[in-house]
């Protein structure tokens, strides 16, 4: 977990830049969340704002949203980047997902993108139906182990999924849901992305570690691997700035009973 929090402090500066912001769940959740005129909700795993912005400019004026993470880095990008869209109803907590500081029944929902196999799982879920309203919204969107090995690094970056292992199977968290019963399972929702990237930038991600997974290689592993992922792309693709691939997430929704 320390190893984590520095990676995530050593990147602050440049996530946003370096990971893909998507647009297709902020609009789900809007369609799920119209029936509000006033929506007091919570964002943990903040990261550096790029959720945080999409949910302000999609649930305008209708959104008081805390912002939560544990690292204080991306708290300080997240701040200054909302402040610079002259986003105002927001707040920023430096706290983890397993203390959230709020009172009880205060959220009318609690979003995490990205980010539950950070947390201590079961803690987050109670931590959650602590902060919601009865009836509240949890939107957790995240990818699935087995999404993990059919996109471009689960297929070509090796070890990659042998490091990966805090991803869970969607049977896994309903298991996980079981031993916390205020929350149920509303919908499930799958999302898959044609995505297309250059070499050059698909190296420049790998090199600056967009993905935490890669905090997980040795030095010298992580140095042999990207060699060898260059080299697969080459093998599999003959235009190197046209690399495709599909990208697949899933996004539950629960309510608090």
């Amino acid at each position: 977990m320390k190893n984590i929090q520095h990676h995530f402090s050593k990147i602050a500066h440049c996530y946003r830049d370096l990971r893909t912001t998507d647009l297709e769940p902020i609009l789900f959740i809007k369609k799920k969340l119209q029936k509000y005129s006033n929506i007091v909700a919570a964002d943990v795993g903040c990261g550096a704002g790029g959720y945080g912005l999409k949910l302000s400019q999609n649930l305008s004026k209708k959104l008081y949203l805390y912002c939560i993470d544990s690292n204080k880095e991306m708290i300080k990008q997240l701040s200054s980047y909302l402040n610079s869209h002259n986003i105002k109803t927001t707040q920023t907590i430096k706290a983890s997902a397993t203390k959230i500081p709020l009172p009880d029944n205060l959220l009318d929902c609690l979003f995490t993108f990205n980010a539950i196999h950070h947390f201590k799982i079961l803690e987050f879920f109670n931590n959650a139906s602590r902060v919601l309203k009865k009836d509240g919204y949890l939107f957790i969107y995240t990818r699935l182990r087995s999404q993990n090995k059919r996109n471009i690094w689960g297929k070509y970056f090796p070890l990659f999924n042998q490091k990966e292992t805090r991803l869970y199977e969607l049977n896994e968290l309903k298991e996980i849901l079981k031993k916390c019963p205020y929350l149920k399972i509303e919908s499930i929702k799958f999302f898959k992305y044609k995505r297309v990237a250059s070499l050059d930038w698909l190296l420049y991600q790998a090199e600056n570690y967009h993905y935490s997974t890669f905090c997980l290689y040795e030095e010298g592993e992580f140095k042999s691997s990207l060699d060898k992922f260059k080299k697969n792309l080459k093998t599999q693709f003959k235009d190197l700035k046209d690399i495709t691939w599909f990208d697949e997430n899933i996004l539950l929704v629960m309510r608090k009973v």
